[in-house]
């Protein structure tokens, strides 16, 4: 039997804005309530879900173990596109004929918009 990945579960202090965060800039859709304590986010596109989970307060956030990457075949347009929602990435990278950026989301987690799948 091979697993497949279904769901990402991101530890946030606020879940509901770090939901909001991820439907708004990432294209997610949630209701936003917090059901067996999680919110759940479904991708419009396809994709593994993300999961919202309550972080305790023992829980140090915002390590770079873990980085979402999100697939855009325009990065440069994305970043556009974002800024006019009020988000921020860092400067556009080239590699091995794609481009990727970064930014963190509001619990300080990295995540990227990478071209790479479109190269």
């Amino acid at each position: 039997m091979t697993p497949s990945l279904g769901a990402i579960i991101i530890y946030a202090r606020d879940m509901k804005k770090t939901a909001a965060f991820y439907a708004r800039h990432f294209g997610f859709e949630t209701t936003g309530e917090v059901n067996e304590g999680l919110i759940e986010l479904v991708p419009c596109n396809g994709g593994a879900s993300i999961l919202i989970h309550q972080a305790a307060k023992s829980v140090k956030l915002g390590q770079a173990g873990v980085k979402l990457s999100f697939d855009v075949p325009d990065v440069r347009g994305f970043i556009a596109e974002a800024a006019r929602n009020g988000l921020e990435f860092g400067p556009v990278h080239v590699a091995n004929g794609y481009k990727f950026a970064n930014t963190k989301d509001p619990d300080k987690n990295s995540v990227s918009v990478s071209s790479r799948a479109f190269r």
